[in-house]
């Protein structure tokens, strides 16, 4: 990372991503129209615990975000940034009190952040991953948030069609995954409700024909790093090749496991070791649905989409 005080720079902009497990900062300095990183971070917020299924902030969870913000306006300060862009999703757009916590962060941070529609989110994370992979034929995009999944058909060129869902992993685990570890019947439930919900998606699929599934960041980072002990992410080398029978073997023993299990394992984030069980379910499901030739994740996803946006 550099220097904090570094302020001779063309142009210092911020990237907030503010996700329903997790909130990111992103920020970079800007040289004839490339960003350089010089500064992450990301802070499990869990904004959906306790409310997302009734489409409300909890109180717990807006101090918790409320908190990651003013930590985030700090680091910002320190960093001399000139122009912040932030994004809220799912458990925001659709909470009750989403606008609320909006403006509250507004008033005691001083940052002004949109709230994002699916479709917007959709193009984003496009624009990310274009970013990340060489995407050389027709493909699905399928980024798995707590709130919502995106799923985006493109080419290298355009979008040819999107779909925001309300199937995030945070939705998925409080409606279904009640026992430990979960059960046939649970397993049995979540694959009959994403049948009945994405049969538009099943539509496009057989139309379009994707070759290449290319997962956005979060799980399947994850499922890399299950793969490929020690792997290292970089803003440089932002895609990563995944063996689709090893993501089999490994969706598995993760469906399979517990959640002391779970904690054992160093490659699974304290924020995703009980989602990932859900993630990994959808994932299995959009596979037997479609047979890709390959699988890749990009590191890339939404607030790098909304970085090079900015470069437009």
């Amino acid at each position: 990372m550099s220097n904090p005080e570094t302020s001779n720079q063309v142009s210092r902009v911020a990237i907030l991503d503010l996700g329903t497990n997790t909130f990111h900062l992103l920020i970079a300095d800007i040289h004839e129209l490339r960003p350089v990183i010089i500064h992450q971070d990301t802070i499990a917020v869990k904004l959906g615990e306790g409310g997302i299924s009734r489409d409300y902030i909890s109180p717990e969870a807006f101090d918790r975000g409320l908190k990651a913000l003013k930590f985030f306006r700090e680091t910002i300060n320190q960093y001399k940034v000139t122009t912040v862009k932030g994004a809220a999703t799912s458990a925001i757009r659709g909470a009750s009190n989403g606008s609320d916590f909006i403006d509250k962060i507004k008033s005691e941070t001083g940052l002004d952040l949109e709230i994002i529609n699916g479709d917007r989110e959709a193009e984003l994370i496009y624009t990310g991953v274009k970013a990340a992979v060489n995407i050389e034929q027709v493909s699905l995009i399928v980024d798995i948030g707590g709130g919502s999944v995106e799923f985006i058909i493109c080419d290298k060129t355009a979008i040819i069609w999107k779909k925001s869902y309300p199937i995030g992993a945070a939705r998925l685990m409080e409606k279904f995954h009640r026992t430990d570890p979960i059960s046939n019947k649970e397993l049995s439930q979540i694959n009959t409700y994403l049948q009945t919900t994405l049969t538009d998606l099943q539509e496009k699929l057989n139309l379009y024909r994707p070759v290449l599934m290319i997962g956005s960041a979060g799980s399947f980072e994850t499922f890399a790093e299950l793969q490929s002990p020690g792997l290292k992410f970089s803003f440089e080398t932002p895609d990563h090749e995944i063996n689709i029978r090893g993501f089999r073997d490994i969706s598995r023993r993760i469906i399979s496991s517990s959640h002391a299990e779970r904690l054992q394992i160093p490659q699974i984030p304290a924020v995703r070791v009980d989602m990932i069980v859900v993630a990994s379910i959808l994932t299995n499901y959009i596979l037997d649905i479609r047979e890709f030739k390959s699988l890749k994740l990009s590191v890339f996803s939404l607030k790098e989409g909304l970085l090079f946006d900015m470069l437009k």
